[in-house]
């Protein structure tokens, strides 16, 4: 992993399109595999509480495709595609997808792992691994996407930084109530956040989004 880092990147033949694509599989793979780890952790006698907690769970989910898929992979695809042949383009591709994309599908692994003891144990409280993979690891990928976009166009998204340092303040409380409490509140806090940024795009998010689907045409 290091060695395009230390060896340069000069000799890559690189397709932006292609690039772009194949690590947005690799996050859809990721979040497949949370939903995986909800129906591992309902295993066994279903009740309301493990019903709740599996539709929360798929939310956390939903929401962290929206994170992604909604904007930033069309906008990160079309960057890379429009960088400087060469070096430039392919040392942005290096960091930003090899590097980062690392990041970001750590924290969906953490959150798999917070999201399978949530649902086995909805009515208790989370110890402290679990609970810092539930919060953690969305906050984990929070900063991976603050660090994407950073790369990308060097500006940070205040509203998700702000929320990865609000979840891991939290991870203390989820060590205190019902697992399905903990599970809520990262549910809710990140679809506010996602609303929020939603009203500030205006315009803008549509027409990018009609321009994608026509060059995909």
């Amino acid at each position: 992993m290091a060695g395009p880092y230390f060896f340069g990147s000069e000799g890559w033949k690189l397709v932006p399109g292609h690039f772009a694509e194949r690590h947005g599989l690799i996050v859809i793979i990721a979040l497949g595999e949370s939903i995986v780890a909800i129906g591992v952790g309902a295993a066994g006698a279903l009740d309301l509480g493990i019903g709740v907690v599996a539709v929360l769970g798929v939310a956390l989910a939903a929401a962290m495709w929206w994170v992604y898929f909604d904007l930033v992979a069309l906008i990160s695809a079309r960057r890379l595609g429009e960088a400087e042949e060469g070096q430039v383009q392919n040392e942005l591709a290096r960091d930003s997808y090899s590097y980062i994309h690392l990041a970001m599908v750590a924290g969906i692994v953490l959150v798999a792992l917070g999201m399978k003891t949530s649902i086995a144990h909805a009515g208790e409280h989370l110890h402290a691994v679990p609970a810092f993979a539930l919060l953690g690891g969305t906050a984990v990928y929070l900063l991976g996407l603050v660090g994407f976009r950073y790369r990308h166009v060097h500006t940070i998204n205040r509203q998700r930084l702000g929320l990865a340092i609000v979840l891991l303040i939290l991870v203390p409380v989820a060590t205190a109530v019902p697992a399905l409490i903990s599970l809520a509140i990262v549910v809710v806090l990140i679809w506010a956040m996602i609303a929020y940024e939603h009203r500030g795009y205006g315009e803008g998010r549509a027409q990018l989004r009609h321009e994608a689907a026509v060059s995909h045409s």
